[in-house]
């Protein structure tokens, strides 16, 4: 939003007043992109300065800053928690921050933008200008600068390896299974069949699935410049006999090469250059230099400590054969699940492969163990839904079905997002797998494993090989999901297990008529995001278009605000200034909120009560085809990041096809609801929102912005608790247009 176009004029609390351009933007876009927007403005404003802010929310960028605003403008904040393009800034005073610091803090925002220091090119594009005078935009005193940075880079990794993971993966399932002959060499696919080359183009996606692990950290790290050495690291960590290993490092290597790849990037650019030399930096010096060097660093480095493991621990397995059947089993089911496709599990694998003939009981346990962690994490999935998201639902889905076919790579989009708790619980199933095998003397006699091979008829002793498999499975899922509910939830409590960041500062509460104060309130981690983390903040324009597209009209519906109507001096509203606001059975936000969706006092006295309270309350519209499933997905969404905003003020929202239409129930709670807001405030004011996924693309967001944006302001707030029934309520939230 702007502030007006002619402030007062002459200094304001600040100084004199100044032309300022701010970004806002949160991972989900949604409520904090735009209350930091609003409170900035606000500060701004009653400061004496001209603000233009531009939100970069799920809806698109709106409010986009054009060249001229640039070209005239003292200073720029950003206030984001996810990548912005900054290349557009060259020249100007940057500070960057986290978006709970434009909520919390912006006066303070303002000062300390007058004496940033200028932003400077670094070749990096979109998001990899963390640069300014001497490489870095500097971040306010315990602002959100590289918040979560390490978690971020590895979650934008994951969400485009996925898709390399599925298709791949159910490719190669699907062609083993309808193409595939048993053989003494395993399930094999004659050359000239159609099936052949469906099996290669599945393989061809999963050899690029570890590529694109690396290359899209380095890319969230450092930008477009750390795309090839990332992805060149990754191709060089799975393929072993680049460095003399019969197995590459598998996806815990590209890991490693994508952040390696990643700051290596970061601290090329930071070294200064002639001016003729920087058009060519990010396309062809960074690329080159960072790609040579990480290339030659992990062949001649970190590949021979990895052939290295891999050949001893081939000569350990062979001096433990004829020992105990179940200790070899445990054994193998520990190094099979624990890297999924790495040099420990491709170990496991040969060794099984090389007996089969001899001692086929060796192959049998590891048989039994490869589909225990892609099964067991896709039970996860099932039993738990409100711990995963979406994304992560549907990877569950085809985790299953590659875990059928024996292919323990479907399990890698979760050790990969979440490791300490993925990687042990898949190791303590696949050693309960392996050590029933051994015990049992099962026998497989193809090097390949997984329920298909007892289905093709290779295993003797069935019954117990299944046995040992669904109970692996088992344990898998429910260690995960034990570690899971222990370590908070969803993934986004994994920015531990990467790397720990610094919290975020908190919104808190403000008096109405007082600039915004300082708080140490505690703070929570941001909202995280699973897909498309690499979009960042950048394509302005293209963003901008697609709101364009949806005409002004829509675009004045987000940002508009009508003027507060009169009030009773107590707040409790009897009805003067009715006109501008809604009255007992008119609709408000374009007719989701009704009289019927509207309660003045909520029963539950927690989150999860007052979610189900709520679901039941937007029941009554005919909207709601499935409560239980409205509940479920609003719970989702809780998991994988609190809808508490602080102020006293939580929006719980879903989407889902269990509501027909888009609905928006809103209720109060007098003593209220710990809702694990930022700022450590109870949630007072309750609205609850729920759209049909096929209207899941703009409009609960708009309905979300619209709120936010409104309820930033503490007289409106005042009025609406203090609205004396739910006619009064309704003329209070028939002001938001």
């Amino acid at each position: 939003m702007t502030s007006p176009a002619d402030p007062p004029n002459g200094a304001g609390a600040s100084g004199p007043g100044l032309k300022l351009l701010a970004v806002t933007a949160c991972p989900t876009g949604i409520a904090h992109t735009y209350m930091a927007a609003e409170k900035l403005a606000q500060s701004a404003e009653a400061l004496g300065h001209r603000m233009k802010v531009e939100t970069q929310g799920s809806i698109g960028a709106e409010n986009v800053l054009s060249d001229n605003d640039v070209r005239e403008a003292d200073g720029v904040i950003i206030a984001s928690d996810k990548d912005v393009d900054r290349s557009r800034f060259i020249g100007k005073r940057v500070l960057v921050v986290g978006v709970a610091e434009g909520i919390h803090h912006p006066e303070r925002l303002i000062e300390q933008v007058r004496e940033a220091p200028v932003y400077r090119s670094d070749g990096g594009g979109r998001g990899g200008g963390r640069s300014a005078e001497r490489g870095t935009a500097p971040a306010a005193p315990g602002g959100g600068k590289g918040r979560g940075i390490t978690y971020k880079a590895l979650m934008n990794g994951v969400s485009y390896m996925i898709p390399f993971v599925v298709v791949g993966g159910l490719l190669i399932a699907v062609s083993l299974a309808l193409g595939g002959d048993t053989t003494s060499k395993g399930i094999v696919i004659p050359d000239d069949s159609f099936w052949k080359t469906v099996n290669d183009i599945g393989t061809i996606g999963f050899q690029l699935m570890i590529p694109a692990l690396s290359g899209y950290i380095a890319y969230a790290i450092a930008d477009r410049p750390a795309l090839v050495p990332g992805m060149v690291g990754g191709w060089i960590a799975a393929h072993g006999e680049l460095y003399d290993s019969e197995a590459g490092a598998g996806f815990i290597g590209a890991i490693v090469t994508g952040f390696l790849a990643g700051y290596l990037v970061l601290w090329i650019k930071r070294i200064r250059v002639p001016k003729f030399v920087q058009p060519i930096m990010p396309i062809i010096v960074i690329p080159i230099v960072a790609t040579s060097a990480l290339g030659l660093f992990f062949i001649h480095v970190l590949g021979e400590p990895i052939s290295w493991v891999f050949e001893h621990l081939t000569d350990w397995l062979g001096g433990l054969t004829g020992t105990s059947a179940a200790l070899l089993g445990i054994i193998l089911g520990l190094m099979i699940a624990f890297d999924m496709g790495g040099p420990v599990n491709k170990t496991a694998f040969l060794f099984g492969a090389g007996l089969v003939s001899k001692n086929p009981e060796v192959m049998g346990a590891c048989a039994a163990a490869i589909p225990v962690p892609p099964l067991g994490q896709g039970l996860a999935t099932l039993l738990r839904r409100r711990m995963f998201d979406d994304q992560e639902r549907e990877t569950g889905l085809a985790a299953l079905f590659m875990g059928f076919f024996g292919i323990t790579e479907g399990a890698i989009p979760f050790a990969a997002a979440r490791p300490a708790r993925v990687i042990p619980a898949n190791m303590v199933g696949g050693a309960v797998a392996g050590a029933i095998a051994g015990v049992a003397s099962v026998e497989d006699n193809v090097p390949h494993g997984g329920p298909i091979v007892a289905v093709l008829g290779a295993v003797g002793g069935v019954p117990m090989f299944l046995v040992a498999v669904v109970v692996g499975t088992a344990v898998t899922a429910l260690v995960t999901l034990a570690l899971m509910s222990v370590g908070g939830g969803p993934a986004a409590a994994e920015a531990a297990t990467a790397a720990a960041a610094p919290p975020a500062a908190s919104p808190a509460a403000s008096p109405a008529a007082s600039p915004v104060a300082p708080s140490l309130a505690p703070s929570l981690a941001p909202e995280p995001v699973l897909a498309g983390a690499g979009g960042g903040g950048g394509g302005t324009a293209a963003a901008s278009g697609a709101v364009a597209a949806s005409g002004a009209a829509a675009a004045r519906e987000v940002v508009s605000v009508k003027a507060p109507a009169p009030t009773d001096t107590d707040g409790a509203g009897d009805g003067a200034g009715a006109g501008t606001g809604a009255g007992p059975g008119e609709e408000v936000l374009s007719g989701y909120l009704t009289e019927r969706t509207v309660k003045e006092r909520l029963a539950a006295d927690d989150k999860d009560a007052a979610i189900r309270e709520m679901a039941e309350l937007l029941a009554t519209t005919g909207r709601v085809a499935d409560t239980a499933e409205l509940v479920r997905a609003a719970f989702v969404r809780e998991e994988q990041g609190t809808t508490g905003l602080g102020e006293e003020i939580a929006i719980p929202h879903a989407k889902t096809d269990a509501v027909t239409a888009p609905v928006v129930g809103f209720a109060r709670s007098p003593e209220g609801i710990e809702w694990g807001a930022p700022d450590g405030t109870k949630a007072r004011l309750v609205f609850m929102i729920a759209v049909p996924e096929a209207a899941a693309g703009d409009e609960h967001l708009r309905i979300l912005a619209r709120l936010s944006r409104t309820l930033m302001a503490a007289e409106f707030r005042e009025r609406l608790l203090g609205a004396a029934d739910v006619g009064a309520i309704l003329r209070v939230l028939g002001e938001i247009e």
